[in-house]
């Protein structure tokens, strides 16, 4: 039984920062067709909170796994 809530564990972790770097990279599309001019620093404030997000969801899947 508690392999199975891992699972589900992990499953959600992946699918909610999925759905989190999705968002990013859809509003920084936005933004940039707004204000062309200020691509890079959309650029790098988006890959900045996907590697957080990415971060946060890798500790959720370890701790899923790891935590009894």
């Amino acid at each position: 039984m508690t392999g199975t809530l891992a699972a589900i564990g992990a499953g959600l972790a992946v699918i909610g920062a999925g759905i989190g770097i999705g968002n990013i990279g859809s509003k920084a599309m936005e933004a940039i067709a707004r204000q062309p001019e200020v691509v890079g620093d959309i650029r790098s404030n988006m890959i900045l909170m996907a590697a957080l997000i990415e971060g946060a969801a890798l500790i959720a899947i370890i701790l899923s796994i790891f935590v009894k």
